[in-house]
């Protein structure tokens, strides 16, 4: 499933833009979803899982700690804001 998103945490990427997660997390739904771009009387709840989902990508990726070779907190989500 969802084959297409990539590995957002090192050594994968170095640096993790707030698009990166956005696609992600867009991907994620249109596959769970079934749908590519959803109806007019579904596109709010579309959106909510999209962002519902990349803020949880956030924090994943705001806590996770990677371990080994140079291990290191992963903290490189870079947001817009």
């Amino acid at each position: 499933m969802c084959r297409s998103i990539k590995t957002l945490r090192p050594p994968a990427m170095e640096h993790v833009e707030d698009d990166d997660i956005r696609a992600a997390a867009l991907q994620y739904v249109r596959k769970v979803s079934g749908f590519r771009a959803p109806a007019a009387h579904n596109r709010a709840v579309f959106d909510q899982a999209v962002d519902a989902v990349a803020d949880a990508t956030r924090q994943l990726l705001s806590e996770l700690e990677v371990r080994g070779a140079g291990a290191r907190r992963v903290s490189r989500v870079e947001t817009d804001a």
